[in-house]
């Protein structure tokens, strides 16, 4: 995919520019290809109660290489709705769940999850190194999976840490090779539910920031579950908000930003401060 042109004098409607932020056109989603795409998708789970719709005709897309947030209420299926897109749950007869054009049937290939519980998912008698190695032993030869496992690690700032194991890392640390290790399979698409949720504000903001960078030197699909407003609209090109017991599409909120962003220029723009605003009313239904 070609990249897009970044320019510093380009100017988005309604976007204050920054000095040090450069400034790049709103996407134009009528030419983006579509990464992922759930038409009428419905999902039934088991509970204690009985059988419970969760999701009920949610149309979803993402475009390639876009960063999509999806938000609502505690309970609302978001996690639910990660699992389908990612073919860990099947979805009801009448529903279509397709990557790039092919029903999803399974999880596909080029599709990764990234987990809040960091340290539930790293082995701890495995070096950092080998934990990121994990999902490519007996797929690819040695050689290449030293390589990818090294620029996995470079490109979350964690080469000096390779021979170290998970419980001598911080709890930033221990995501940032959860991190590498889905970014060591070369992914097409990263699913990731509430990933920085456990972390203090500070190393929240700085994986933010890393994950910014990942994804513009990689160009993967992100599909971002998360209840935090000031992450979903700093990181997001667009943010969907999901409603309803059964759950569907309330809410689609486009975030024409400048990027890359910054933790502070950024927030205090005016534009940031009306989505901030936007994305709270819509989900505690202060517009009502």
């Amino acid at each position: 995919m070609t990249e897009p042109a970044v320019a510093s004098d380009t100017t988005v409607p309604g976007v204050t520019t920054v000095p040090g932020v450069k400034t790049v056109p709103g996407v134009d989603r009528t030419h983006v290809r579509p990464a992922c795409e759930c038409r009428n998708l419905s999902v039934d789970l088991e509970s204690a109660q009985g059988t419970q719709r969760i999701l009920a005709g949610v149309d979803f897309e993402v475009g390639e290489a876009e960063f999509v947030s999806v938000m609502g209420r505690s309970g609302s299926g978001k996690t639910t709705l990660l699992r389908a897109v990612g073919g860990l749950l099947d979805p009801a007869t009448d529903s279509t769940v397709t990557f790039h054009g092919q029903p999803v049937l399974g999880p596909p290939d080029g599709v990764v999850f990234v987990f809040q519980n960091y340290a539930a998912s790293l082995l701890p008698w495995r070096t950092v190194e080998k934990n990121v190695a994990l999902g490519l032993e007996g797929k690819v030869a040695k050689a290449e999976m030293h390589q990818r496992v090294a620029e996995a690690l470079a490109m979350v700032g964690l080469a000096d840490r390779a021979k170290d194991y998970p419980w001598r890392l911080s709890g930033g640390m221990q995501q940032r090779v959860q991190l590498a290790r889905a970014l060591a399979m070369r992914p097409r698409a990263l699913l990731m539910d509430e990933p920085f949720g456990a972390l203090d504000a500070m190393t929240k903001g700085a994986l933010q920031d890393e994950l910014q960078r990942v994804q513009e030197r990689t160009r993967a699909t992100v599909v971002f579950v998360t209840h935090d407003i000031d992450e979903a609209v700093y990181l997001s090109d667009r943010i969907v908000i999901l409603e309803g017991g059964p759950a569907t599409v309330a809410h689609r909120i486009d975030v024409n930003l400048p990027r890359p962003r910054d933790q502070l220029a950024t927030k205090e723009l005016p534009e940031f401060l009306r989505l901030r605003r936007q994305v709270y009313d819509a989900i505690v239904h202060r517009d009502d």
